[in-house]
Order: C-alpha cells, then structure tokens, then sequence
C-alpha cells in the first residue's frame, strides 16, 4: 500500500545463507550444465555437481497473464545469496527455457532490477554473504508459447579466484522453476467511469513490485501486481487547488464495487482520512491498508480493497457480496499520501502476509498511456496535466491485465440497476 505516484517502498534487511562447496576441472571460466541437465531426479548421477557460489531460487512460481501490451507475462523475483567470503558481481541473469534465452526485463541490463537487502540503490554486486532480490518479468507472445520450466543462466565474477574450484568469471544455470498451471482470475473492474489511471502496478519495478516483506520468518510479496487507482480530470490532471485538502481530488468518494461474488472475511471501517501531500507517521502493520475490506473469491484467492473513506462501508463480516455491488468509498486511509484505491489479489486473508495473484479485467477500454514515470510524478506532486504516450494501441479490451500507466474506462453493471 503506497503512494499512487509508486515512489514509497518498504526497505528490508535480511540474513544470507550457508555455501555447499563442489569441485571443478575448469580454471579460467566454468559453465555450470545445461538447463536441460537439471532435469534430473533427485540423487541422480547423470549431472556432475560444479560449484555455484551464488545460489538462486524464486519466490514463487511464476503465473501467465495477459496485459495491455498484448503480451503473456511471467512477474515473479529471484532470491540471491552470495556465499562467499569477497564479493562477488553479477555480469549478466537471462531466463532460459530449454537453453534457449526468454525475452524480459532483465534482458537488457541489470540495473535496476537487483537490490540487496537493506539498500536502497541498486547494484550488480553482492558483498560477503549479502542476499538480493532480482525481479524479472518475462514476455512470451501467446499463451501456447508459455515455457513448461524456467531456468536462470547468471554468469559472475569473483574479486580473488582460486582456480580451479574458483575460477574469476563463472557462468550458472540455477533456479530451475515450473511455471503454474494455474490461470490468473478473471474479475470485473473495482471501478466506474473515465480516466481511472493506473498509478502504480506491474510489470516495472514500482513501489507495489517492489514491496518484499519479511513477515513471520518468510518473504511475501502481496502487492506483486497491486494497483492504485486515480482519476484524471478532463484536463488530464489529479487534483485543483490546495494539494493538502481531500476535496481538491474530484474522484475522493468514488463508489468501489466488488469485482466477483464472495463473502467478507475481514474489513476496518474507523480510521482516519490522511492529509494528502504528506507521509503518514505512527501506522501499525495493520493499519497500512487503511479501512478496508478483504473478501473470499474462492479457490485460494482473496480481493483486498484498500484506503477506504471512514465509515463508509455499509457491511459486515460474513455478509456476501454480488459482482458489481458497492462496498465502500475510495478514500485516504492508512498508508497513502493522496486520495487512491490500492487493490489486489492474493493467496490468503492477510494483505501483507500473503502473495500477490495475477488477475485480468473482464471488459474495459484503454483509452490511454501516461509517457512516462517522469510525467506521472508531476501530476501527483505538482497538480501539472498529463502526458500521453503516441503509438497506443487504444480500444475495448477483454480478460487483460492493466498495466503501469495505462488510463481506462470502466463500465460496472451496479446490483439492482
């Protein structure tokens, strides 16, 4: 639960792992085995055990959905250690399926996509013993071209080799994962109206993306593809007059549907409004959502509504909810520095300890795309007009996921009516 703008994150500090050391013939460079070695059984002998100083393993595995740019998208994070006593520098990390390199994020660079925990800038090398987090987000065009596995070929330098078990550059292929099978969840926009902006969502390394939090001796990634909704004004603009009042953001008190049948497991209805333009101080944990309601889809996934206005949820816990009824007001609760709805999916009941699910919009136009990040930081923080991006492919969308920047419409069919 951030700011729309996507620039607040939550900054961790963590503790490395252990090393399991191996030998090695080769003495300038080593080249762990193909991807398709590792699909061995367990105890198996047909792969010879190499060193690997750096080990790797994802999060979760990775869940196919379809965005707004017409691609199938694979957003998940790799947990690195170094387990060495020098440093140890990451050259390059390129998914592999087959041995055959994925088009992502990561492809074209590193930067910005690595932190090591407790940073607060990004780098490409990993001090002794130190962990980091890589987000990646592999694209595939179609559905049928959706890997079965994926692996992670990473080559890395040391400081001070010692060939032959530890050569100066080293190539590996680590964290061999099996995509899900499972299909992203299929909702009605939370929404009603023109110009609802996606401030702060996938696939990019947004605050949402970025927000990895130790909880409960684990690492959850809740808001993995979270979105926080405003509305733009005619002009392209988020708020008029005093940036510090609620009522200068036409939007503030927007009815909030719920976006599939369900049932209430969780809500809070009697927290404060923020004041817009400053950073909330004193919040517990389970204040960060703000008043909220956290509802039942079914199936292992569960709708988080959040920052809701004070009071103006007219349910219950237990009381179960028809796609398209209103539950609430979008408000400035909790975590927030400007009047917003942060909504996402997720595996359990908990918004924070949780991870974050894929989910596509049933029907929607796209009518928009801000430029750029740049640009979105100025409607936030100075009340400038909106930029947009040439080139967008604009028009009515059916089971997308919307991405960072993109600007739609919503057309919510409201029980009763």
């Amino acid at each position: 639960m951030a700011s729309p703008s996507g620039k607040n994150s939550i900054a961790l500090v963590f503790l490395a792992a252990a090393m399991v050391v191996s030998c090695s013939t080769t003495q300038n460079s080593q080249t762990t085995p193909s991807d398709s070695s590792l699909t061995s059984a367990p105890g198996s002998n047909s792969a010879e055990p190499v060193l690997t100083p750096l080990t790797a393993a994802t999060l979760a595995a990775p869940i196919p959905v379809t965005a707004t740019d017409g691609e199938v998208h694979l957003a998940y994070e790799l947990f690195l250690t170094n387990t060495l006593a020098q440093p140890l520098t990451l050259r390059s990390i390129e998914p592999v399926s087959n041995g055959v390199p994925l088009q992502s994020s990561i492809s074209d660079g590193l930067l910005p996509w690595i932190r090591v925990f407790g940073a607060t800038r990004p780098t490409e090398t990993l001090g002794p013993g130190q962990s980091a987090l890589a987000w990646i987000d592999v694209t595939v065009p179609s559905s049928s071209e959706v890997p079965e596995v994926v692996a992670h070929r990473i080559s890395v330098a040391v400081a001070t080799p010692n060939p032959p078990l530890l050569p100066a550059e080293m190539t590996e292929i680590v964290a061999r994962t099996t995509v899900s099978t499972q299909s992203a969840v299929v909702i009605d926009p939370p929404l009603n109206g023109e110009n609802w902006l996606n401030g702060n969502g996938c696939c990019g390394l947004t605050a949402h993306r970025g927000a990895v939090s130790p909880l409960n001796g684990q690492l959850f990634a809740p808001e993995r593809f979270a979105i926080d909704y405003v509305q733009l004004t005619s002009e392209g603009k988020m708020f008029n007059g005093d940036r510090t009042s609620v009522n200068s953001y036409p939007y503030y008190g927007s009815d909030v549907f719920s976006v599939a049948e369900g049932k209430i497991v969780s809500m809070v209805n009697d927290l404060p409004e923020q004041t817009p333009g400053a950073d909330p101080v004193g919040l517990t944990l389970d204040q960060f959502g703000g008043n909220h309601v956290v509802q039942d889809l079914g199936n292992g996934r569960y709708a988080f509504y959040a920052h809701l206005q004070r009071g103006s949820i007219p349910l219950e816990v237990g009381d179960n909810l028809t796609a398209g009824q209103s539950l609430g007001k979008l408000g400035n609760s909790g975590n927030t520095d400007a009047p917003h709805l942060h909504f996402h999916i997720m595996d359990g009941p908990d918004p924070l300890a949780s991870n974050g699910l894929p989910f596509e919009i049933r029907s929607f136009d796209l009518t928009n795309r801000i430029m750029n990040q740049d640009n979105l930081d100025s409607v936030t923080d100075s009340g400038a007009a909106a930029q947009f991006a040439t080139g967008v492919d604009t028009g009515r969308r059916s089971n997308q996921m919307p991405l960072t920047l993109d600007v739609m419409t919503y057309d919510v069919v409201e029980q009763g009516s």
